[in-house]
């Protein structure tokens, strides 16, 4: 223990599994993971860096059984352990209602819920037991309702995130495995970079603190939960929406 008190998470001889990693949250996710110590399997469906010792890259869909399913397979035969899952994989839709097509829909859905769902099913059989968390990324739209600049389908595929992390909470606090979900409001990433000048005005407008959470607040969140700190916290939802949503 430093002056600063005890670090954020000892990942030294941990193994995470993190989807979305090349997005913003989800890379912030992988460094500080890497930086703590952790083994990392840095999944996503874009190009990731270059695999080392200590970083695994694997390609895959999230809302695919198989790519997820082989993707958690390959990471734990690597590093033979798993320790954390963080879920960042995720996309955005679009309103009004009356003009997302169904396909969009399932699109969002599945990105969003599906994956979590599969991400969850097949991780939980490799994590430790007892000790091994998990962390889904949920969205300030799901206490709120969202809006049409993330659509209907998102809205509410984040807000039933909320209850199958409630759901996982209860079946698996007797193998001593946590699950919470970190909710974001509006976050300083390439997803917001499809928004006008005067819909960031706007947005920021609305917001107690005036300012966009940052990538490495929403991971540095994640890894709390994850860690020794928060041995007694299952099933909840962390807000960080500056402000837009009190709870």
């Amino acid at each position: 223990m430093t002056a600063m008190g005890p670090a954020l998470i000892d990942a030294e001889n941990r193994t995470a599994f993190v989807t979305g990693a090349a997005g913003g949250i989800g890379r912030a996710c992988v460094q500080m993971l890497l930086s703590s110590g952790a083994n990392v399997i840095a999944a996503d469906q874009s190009p990731l860096p270059d695999s080392d010792d200590k970083l695994l890259a694997v390609s895959l869909d999230v809302a695919k059984e198989e790519d997820v399913s082989s993707a958690l397979a390959q990471g734990h035969e690597t590093f033979g352990s798993l320790d954390y899952i963080i879920h960042a994989a995720g996309i955005v839709g679009k309103g009004p209602i009356d003009e997302v097509t169904l396909e969009d829909w399932h699109k969002v859905v599945d990105t969003n819920l599906t994956s979590a769902f599969l991400v969850l099913k097949h991780g939980f059989a490799l994590l430790g037991k007892p000790g091994g968390a998990a962390v889904l990324f949920g969205s300030s739209n799901a206490s709120n309702g969202g809006s049409h600049l993330s659509g209907p389908a998102y809205a509410s595929a984040k807000a039933a995130l909320i209850n199958l992390n409630r759901y996982c909470a209860k079946e698996w606090a007797a193998q001593g495995v946590r699950i919470n979900v970190v909710s974001p409001g509006p976050t300083d990433t390439p997803m917001l970079d499809r928004l006008s000048t005067q819909e960031h005005d706007q947005l920021k407008a609305a917001l107690p603190l005036g300012r966009y959470a940052t990538a490495e607040e929403c991971a540095a969140t994640a890894l709390f939960l994850c860690s020794d700190h928060a041995a007694s916290i299952t099933g909840t939802n962390v807000n960080i929406s500056s402000g837009l949503v009190m709870e």
